[in-house]
């Protein structure tokens, strides 16, 4: 298991927190999400054998967030 924290830009508001968890969530491979929208962090958990972080940031890009790191 791998863990790694995102730097989003655009969230701001329990929907915003609601539409990145989901769609991380719907990546096979990922085992735990956690949003803080006061900072922007993502905290990602998941099987390093199964994901990318390029799967990760397409997720999140999809539903209009920016990753910045």
């Amino acid at each position: 298991m791998q863990t790694l924290t995102l730097d989003v830009r655009g969230m701001t508001c329990g929907h915003c927190k609601m539409s990145v968890e989901g769609a991380l969530n719907e990546v096979e491979g990922v085992s735990n999400v956690e949003v803080d929208l006061t900072t922007g962090n993502v905290t990602v958990s998941y099987d390093e054998s199964k994901v990318t972080l390029e799967s990760l940031r397409n997720a999140i890009e999809d539903q209009g967030y920016d990753v910045v790191a």
